[in-house]
């Protein structure tokens, strides 16, 4: 059985373009232009938007629905994701290319763009649902500091986002801003760097 037949029974999907499939598990340092970052970026929305819709519907607060996301999408909750997936094993990549800590997690971004493309959304929606599982300590920083300062009765915190780097390489970085002092995270995403800059938030307002 061909790396390719092993991600779809692992997966429960049959691709009828195969060369999406390739493309999802491709690296950019292996082919820069047939790799798979514009299909993790897809999925990333994709994903976003079959847990908000799946929580939404269960009458979950906008709270709630965060939390979920970052124990369900967060690349802390994804990377096991595609391991068990086997998507790990079967990346198309430099031989060079063995630092790259993002890509794991990515890969279950990219399959399921290539799903939502294959097979449309409901498919996209089966397969996310039925594979995704949950971080349980993943904590929300985010929700922690503006539980803190709402106990506090003071101003909710101000979120600043800013996109450096190149379109290639692209650089995330997130300010936020609390009693006066401001903390910085970055990451892959404007997501991880939000929870970097709140994590830092909440310790400094914690005291740990």
């Amino acid at each position: 059985m061909s790396d390719f037949e092993n991600i779809e029974k692992s997966c429960g999907y049959s691709f009828k373009d195969k060369e999406l499939l390739k493309k999802a598990l491709t690296l950019s340092s292996y082919d820069q232009n047939f790799n798979n970052e514009s299909l993790e970026c897809l999925g990333d929305a994709l994903l976003t938007f079959i847990v908000a819709e799946k929580y939404y519907f269960e009458n979950m607060s906008e709270g709630d629905i965060t939390e979920k996301k970052q124990q369900l999408i967060s690349d802390e909750a994804l990377r096991p994701v595609s391991v068990r997936l086997g998507l790990d094993k079967a990346l198309i990549k430099d031989k060079g290319d063995s630092g790259n800590k993002k890509a794991v997690p990515s890969a279950y971004e990219a399959i399921t763009a290539a799903i939502y493309l294959d097979g449309g959304l409901e498919e996209a929606k089966r397969f996310a649902l039925s594979t995704l599982t949950p971080v349980p300590n993943a904590l929300n920083y985010v929700a922690m500091v503006q539980e803190l300062l709402q106990d506090n009765k003071e101003p909710l915190p101000v979120y600043r986002k800013k996109l450096g780097g190149t379109a290639r390489n692209p650089e995330h970085t997130v300010t936020v801003t609390v009693r006066g002092q401001s903390f910085s995270g970055s990451g892959a995403n404007f997501a991880e760097a939000k929870k970097q800059a709140a994590q830092a938030a909440y310790e400094f307002l914690s005291g740990k």
